[in-house]
């Protein structure tokens, strides 16, 4: 008798999950398990000098005041039966821990004393129980009065924390949106024209369109059909697209704040945060932008994904952040709002009611770019499928996600990133000015510049077959001792290791300097480079990046492969003037260049020369700079 009474006593003590589980495996499940003599986590606190309770006293007040907190915060919200049934539920579990922390506390000689009563009922499990119950409804005044010591627990912080009730409504998301969401439907009711515009905002249209398997298709298969328009101030602008028809993009030459759609807290902290932009020249009218930014935030507000090549960190960096960060706010805040007010209607559904319009949710949230974009996850990670939108359950997101590039130049790299991985079904948007005249113009220096061709089969063996043509065709002309003090520049750091290896094993008259070289080191090759004492310098693109020395002696200039950045190419030959030797006219510069180099080579030769010496038979080509033009 005594252990079947000692049985219904175990069951009346858990909870429904509790009980569920104990029924589908036989046991409690291991949250619940008692563990005697764990070893407690350790925290710094100030005593009161009441406070003379034991550590285990402490421990379960802590836990029973965190689930009064949590009891606080359910109040707060709107009621409903399923969040009634929930609530009875945390209820039940509630009291199972105060329960269990309380059994906790006894001693192992009343443990003793019961097991040797045959687990027979103590009378006093029910009155501690109900007595841990009030001492967690009890209020922090209450507490205080009743002479239990607080100061240590840290969720009273939380509720002691004072709250502008005031204010507090004008910082909210939640309610911010839903004031904004009972005036759309009051107005929607009047005349239904804020039902329209809200149904025109480019996030409803970008995240609300569902793809069909035929687009999906289209996009995989057909190539994309492009148009080109003029820009004010960004340019030539191309747009580029598979599903939509070609069209030109026009910029908006005035801006009107309610055709945005920005966010409610928006409209009135960008233009205090973007102050610093605007010039007092600018018409009333363009108060809120500046003419880059208008015309960015133009494309950037139609979910395009934008290319835009000609940052600086110098002049328009700063401005471009703060365009492309009022997009993302904006997104953010809109995406956040729609999750809480799908989070309000589901409140207020009646149980059993199936709705699939409060799909406004991922899988999950991507730790790393790039490599894990777009990519299913392979656990769930708690996810209530319901919310799930339709596009990352069928694996579409990268057909909707909007990418925006920022360069400071037109890097093939960068190229590829857009041209190939970059899917939005809206189409993608590039500004592509071209150079009318390179780097070369500003080339001081009267000097022969010869650029020489080489022929790759594809761009994975132009590394290779650079490296065989400088060494069988370009090198053997310079190891003369003719041709001393010749500058290697070599933009790439593996490019320059393999010279230097090759070099070594050679065993010429060379130094070298990379952006890896210790000073006294660097002004040791540039003092044996300036007195011909080392013949040759291998020189790297990050290291005049970085420390921008001026190389004196240089006589003869190799360009292994054309800079990264044009104005390096006018640079490097300026420097030749440092040396004021009276030999100008045995000064030399080869170039090395392939097809896969055109953007480089426009950049320094300016567009129409780069097309013919691409598309020319011949692989040589001169030109010559300097005073005398």
């Amino acid at each position: 008798m005594g252990k079947r009474r000692g049985g219904r006593e175990l069951l009346r003590g858990l909870s429904k999950k509790q009980r569920k589980h104990l029924r589908e495996f036989g046991e409690e499940h291991p949250f619940h398990d008692k563990v005697p003599g764990r070893p407690e986590a350790t925290q710094v606190c100030e005593l009161s000098d009441s406070s003379d309770k034991s550590s285990a006293e402490s421990d379960s007040e802590t836990e029973v005041e965190q689930v009064s907190v949590y009891h606080k915060l359910l109040a707060t919200l709107k009621t409903s039966p399923e969040s009634e049934s929930e609530e009875e539920e945390e209820e039940d579990e509630s009291e199972s821990e105060a329960e269990e922390s309380e059994t906790e506390m006894d001693s192992e000689g009343s443990q003793e004393s019961r097991e040797a009563d045959g687990g027979g009922e103590d009378q006093n499990d029910v009155p501690e129980q109900e007595e841990a119950t009030d001492t967690a409804e009890q209020t922090p005044s209450q507490q205080q009065a009743d002479g239990i010591d607080t100061s240590c627990d840290p969720g009273h912080g939380v509720v002691e924390e004072f709250t502008d009730v005031k204010h507090e409504s004008e910082f909210s998301l939640e309610t911010n949106f839903m004031e904004e969401e009972s005036g759309d439907c009051n107005a929607d009711k009047r005349d239904g024209s804020s039902s329209q515009a809200f149904s025109e905002d480019p996030f409803k249209q970008h995240m609300d369109k569902e793809l069909e398997e035929k687009d999906v298709e289209k996009m995989s298969t057909l190539p994309k059909t492009s148009s080109q328009s003029q820009w004010p101030r960004l340019g030539q602008v191309t747009f580029s697209s598979t599903l939509e028809k070609p069209k030109a993009l026009k910029a908006d030459k005035e801006v009107d704040v309610k055709q945005l759609y920005l966010h409610k807290p928006l409209e009135s902290t960008w233009p205090k945060v973007n102050k610093q932009f605007l010039s007092s020249v600018n018409k009333p009218s363009d108060a809120f932008f500046t003419p880059l930014q208008r015309e960015l935030f133009c494309i950037m507000n139609t979910y395009r994904d934008l290319f835009y090549p000609e940052r600086n960190a110098l002049t328009n960096g700063e401005e471009i952040r703060h365009a492309y960060c009022l997009h993302a706010l904006n997104h953010v805040l809109k995406a956040n709002s729609q999750v809480l007010s799908n989070n309000a209607k589901k409140r207020n559904q009646k149980p059993g009611a199936d709705n699939d319009d409060h799909r406004d949710q991922g899988l999950t949230r991507p730790k790393h770019l790039m490599k894990h974009v777009n990519l299913l996850p392979l656990d769930s990670h708690g996810v209530d499928f319901s919310r799930v939108r339709m596009l990352n359950l069928n694996n579409w997101c990268r057909y909707y996600r909007q990418t925006l590039l920022f360069s400071a130049l037109q890097d093939p790299q960068v190229n590829s990133v857009f041209n190939k991985h970059c899917f939005n079904y809206m189409g993608q948007v590039a500004v592509r000015n071209v150079p009318l005249s390179g780097s070369i113009s500003r080339v001081v220096v009267q000097l022969p510049h010869v650029f020489r061709r080489l022929e790759a089969e594809s761009l994975t063996s132009v590394i290779d077959t650079r490296f065989q043509f400088f060494i069988d065709k370009v090198l053997p002309e310079y190891r003369d001792a003719i041709m001393s003090h010749t500058l290697i520049y070599v933009p790439s750091y593996f490019d320059y290791v393999r010279l230097r290896n090759y070099f070594k094993k050679e065993e010429l008259n060379f130094t070298h300097i990379c952006e890896y070289t210790k000073k006294a080191a660097v002004c040791r090759a540039r003092r044996f480079f300036l007195k011909g004492e080392k013949q040759f310098l291998l020189f790297t693109e990050r290291f005049h990046f970085y420390k921008r020395y001026t190389i004196k002696g240089i006589r003869n200039l190799i360009f292994y492969e054309l800079p990264t950045y044009s104005h390096f190419y006018s640079e490097i030959c300026n420097m030749m003037k440092a040396t004021d030797n009276g030999v100008d006219a045995t000064w030399t510069c080869t170039v090395l260049y392939s097809k896969y180099d055109a953007q480089k080579l426009a950049a320094v030769v300016g567009i129409e020369r780069a097309a013919q010496m691409l598309q020319s038979k011949k692989n040589v080509h001169l030109f010559v700079t300097g005073e005398s033009e």
